[in-house]
């Protein structure tokens, strides 16, 4: 089939979608629409909101439909109006059986994991948090439980101490978009070869990948400094780890932290504080020390622990909670 006369539906919202549908463009493949997301508005001045996959069609000149509901009649009439074979799902909404089984060719989606493994809608953030050394993006074909349908292609990416759950995303993205391709063209040239992921998770211990919620960020100061680590590493940028501390008036501060690096000593006990008032802020763990490289105080914004400190008087006798 050539590329012109596979007719393709795009659904998704973040910008790690719009890589994927950038590729496709790129590759001149037929997109004959986009679903994504309504607009809404966000921030202070609750401005009108388009979705980073709305803007990238819109300029490309694809048709846009954005549907409050996915079973809406209505919708669903628009959507098969655009007569697909195909649909790609990367970073969307879980899709209703009418909608996933409608083009003839099926539905892939795009995970941001190693599938099996890291099912759920946190897959970054999760595995940074647990220390995986790899990472990786599947391709699958959708069936009825969410992240559980036949593998298509798969391609691992590896996570180093250095790396954030930013850092990964964006690596995933690229080599993502690469892989929407590749599974695209095996689609087209009727070479695809399906790996049930059953076969995959056999004597495996599954991680999950659930949505992360503020508690699941607060900092826990009685666990080790690695796993502490891991976890600041994990939800950076977003949704940011945080913990509160206070000064000897009893004062409380509640800080995000988005950067920091760990401390082989073991000086101080968890929660203890130890600072110059000039150029670090570190806390104890259970076992060794967090130094803390950048932070947001709640109401203010994001800065360098140097910066932080020169602002901040209260240095004598912290303790962190």
């Amino acid at each position: 089939m050539a590329k012109k006369d596979l007719r393709i539906v795009f659904m998704g919202t973040p910008d790690f979608a719009v890589e994927s549908l950038k590729k496709l463009v790129e590759n001149n493949y037929n997109i004959v629409g986009v679903v994504t997301v309504p607009d809404k508005p966000a921030g202070r001045g609750q401005k009108i909101r388009q979705s980073p996959v709305k803007v990238y069609a819109e300029s490309e000149g694809i048709k846009v439909l954005q549907p409050v509901k996915l079973k809406d009649p209505e919708f669903l009439a628009e959507l098969e109006e655009l007569r697909a074979e195909l649909q790609i799902i990367v970073a969307f909404r879980m899709l209703p059986e009418v909608v996933w089984n409608m083009p003839p060719l099926g539905s892939f989606n795009l995970h941001a994991s190693l599938l099996p493994q890291y099912r759920g809608a946190a897959p970054i953030n999760w595995a940074v948090i647990n220390g995986e050394k790899e990472t990786g993006v599947t391709t699958f074909f959708l069936q009825h439980e969410i992240d559980t349908g036949n593998i298509i292609f798969s391609e691992k990416v590896e996570i180093t101490p250095e790396d954030n759950a930013g850092t990964v995303h964006d690596k995933l993205m690229l080599v993502g978009g690469k892989l929407i391709i590749k599974t695209v063209q095996a689609i087209e040239e009727e070479t695809v070869q399906t790996m049930p992921q059953e076969h995959l998770a056999e004597g495996a211990e599954l991680k999950p990948a659930p949505k992360i919620f503020k508690e699941d960020c607060k900092i826990n100061w009685e666990q080790s400094a690695l796993t502490i680590q891991n976890k600041i590493r994990g939800l950076s940028p977003y949704p940011a780890a945080w913990f509160s501390f206070i000064d000897v008036n009893q004062k409380q501060y509640t800080a995000k932290i988005f950067n920091s690096s760990l401390k082989d000593s073991s000086e101080l006990k968890p929660c203890e504080v130890s600072t110059d008032g000039k150029t670090y802020f570190r806390i104890g763990t259970l076992k060794g020390e967090i130094e803390i490289l950048e932070l947001q105080l709640a109401g203010k914004k994001r800065m360098r622990i140097g910066d932080f400190l020169r602002g901040f008087t209260h240095t004598e006798g912290l303790l962190a909670k």
